[in-house]
């Protein structure tokens, strides 16, 4: 029994603390950051697609469009405030969806160490397995196209504001490797769309077969409509429809 003289004297050793311990965030809380980076970035994706097809209706119709998205709000903000409200917030939805991923990703390794010898092939496991590669292309072209499109800096036109000469040069017969990247990272961006619509809706949808089905078509419409809508671009590019 310690008393109050041994207290006082200091003779009690110090309680040492341990290392402290990483808050563990829940892999709930995770797939939810998840699923509404991905909404985000979803909502993003059809509104971009809706200003690219501008590009049918001539020059003045897209150069004026990015335009407006350069001066909306003037006076009462800075030019381009909405574009950097929407960087802002994409930026954040896009580290917030690739590290969840990363993280959910580590611990459904964890939870399995041990590798089965055999076993059959599972959709999950190569929906996932394509939702990783498909994600690292994602990547890797959207740097790239921010160089090209956004700052020029590897467009050959690469004028300021004029987004149909610029497309136009992008994708130019000549040019045939960007247009094969921008297919490849467009048909990576509609798997990627595609499966995870399809897993979210999965979540808060019922188990019955014909749920099911209704859920998978509308994933594959809009991966279809997505897809289709950006890749019309280039093609008509190479058609000559536009340029």
């Amino acid at each position: 029994m310690v008393t109050l003289g041994e207290r006082a004297g200091g003779r009690v050793p110090a309680r040492k603390d341990g290392p402290r311990r990483r808050v563990r965030v829940p892999s709930v809380q995770l797939k939810f950051v998840m699923a509404a980076s991905g909404i985000i970035m979803l909502l993003f994706l059809i509104a971009h697609m809706v200003g690219n097809l501008k590009i049918f209706l001539g020059a003045e119709a897209i150069d004026s469009y990015s335009a407006w998205l350069r001066t909306v709000g003037e006076p009462a903000v800075p030019a381009q405030t909405l574009l950097w409200i929407m960087r802002v917030v994409l930026s954040a939805a896009l580290v917030g969806h690739i590290g969840s991923a990363i993280v959910l990703t580590r611990r459904a390794h964890k939870a399995r160490p041990v590798r089965y010898v055999h076993r059959r092939p599972v959709h999950g496991s190569y929906a996932a397995r394509t939702m990783r590669w498909g994600g690292v292309i994602i990547a890797l072209f959207l740097v790239w196209h921010i160089l090209d499109l956004t700052t020029g800096t590897v467009n050959p036109n690469g004028v300021s504001g004029a987004v149909y000469d610029n497309v136009a040069a992008d994708f130019a017969p000549s040019r045939w490797y960007v247009t094969l990247l921008y297919v490849l990272a467009v048909v990576a961006v509609g798997i990627h769309v595609r499966h995870g619509m399809w897993s979210a809706l999965q979540s808060i949808g019922r188990s019955s077969a014909i749920t099911q089905r209704m859920l998978k078509g509308v994933a594959l419409g809009l991966a279809i409509l997505l897809t289709a809508g950006f890749l019309s671009v280039p093609f008509a590019v190479l058609t000559g429809l536009v340029g």
